[in-house]
């Protein structure tokens, strides 16, 4: 993948979610519909697959460089994404597809719309204790690892910072960062660990009713405006650069 964004993690994935107030009426005829017109341009999209909670996917078969774009919908609203995308570019024009043909084909208003949002995840491969390397890479320097450091601290279990920040001064566009650990006690306590990935999630969200009318395709362009510059400006040089570099050097 030679994406920047893929370039600086292990895997790089990119969603976008909508979440409605109202539930969907998830009818065979309309969902047959949507879902042929979302192919006419995507005709990779050929796996449909009813999930367990009621919704349905539609999905691709991964290509040669792993990468795949999976379009769901369920009765909480609809969400799209691709894993490993080549360009962040190729997602934007799937996204603007879904979100221009969803309020025709699925019978959607703004009046309806709850939030919506765009996620970039950064999975770094690590096989050690996750907590502690985040602790020791990111909160060295706060008074925070006053509690996770010391002589009545074993072991660091769980480490995992969760940020935001209004963009807006309404609050209504928001952006959140979190690190997301998954060591288990059990690997702690018997020195065995599993190669697994750290995460990093920027989540952008645009919540509804609060300014003037747009699009689900306006919105969703200004968010991916958003994420595209908190990642290149904060996420990746002050979370993923620095997380990369401490597993490199543990290896």
């Amino acid at each position: 993948m030679n994406t920047y964004m893929g370039a600086v993690c292990d895997e790089f994935s990119v969603i976008s979610r909508l979440f409605l107030k109202l539930d969907l009426n998830l009818q065979r005829e309309t969902l047959l519909h949507f879902f042929d017109r979302i192919r006419r341009e995507y005709p990779g999209l050929r796996k449909l697959r009813r999930r367990d909670d009621g919704g349905l996917l539609l999905e691709e078969e991964p290509n040669d460089e792993g990468s795949r774009r999976w379009l769901r919908v369920d009765v909480g609203g609809l969400r799209f994404g691709q894993h490993s995308p080549a360009s962040i570019e190729e997602v934007h024009r799937f996204g603007q597809l879904v979100m221009t043909q969803a309020p025709y084909h699925l019978t959607l208003s703004e009046i309806d719309y709850d939030h919506q949002e765009v996620i970039y995840g950064f999975d770094l491969e690590y096989r050690g204790n996750h907590d502690q390397l985040v602790a020791e890479t990111l909160l060295a320097d706060q008074t925070a690892i006053q509690f996770l450091a010391g002589g009545h601290a074993r072991h660091i279990i769980d480490a995992q910072p969760y940020l935001g920040v209004a963009l807006t001064p309404e609050c209504d566009v928001q952006a959140y960062v979190e690190v997301k650990s998954r060591t288990s006690t059990y690997e702690v306590r018997n020195e065995s660990y599993e190669p697994q990935p750290i995460s990093v999630y920027l989540t952008v969200r645009k919540y509804w009713g609060i300014d003037a009318s747009h699009s689900l395709d306006e919105v969703l362009a200004s968010l991916f405006e958003h994420a595209d510059e908190l990642a290149r400006e904060k996420v990746v040089p002050h979370f993923v650069n620095p997380l990369a570099a401490a597993i490199a050097s543990r290896s």
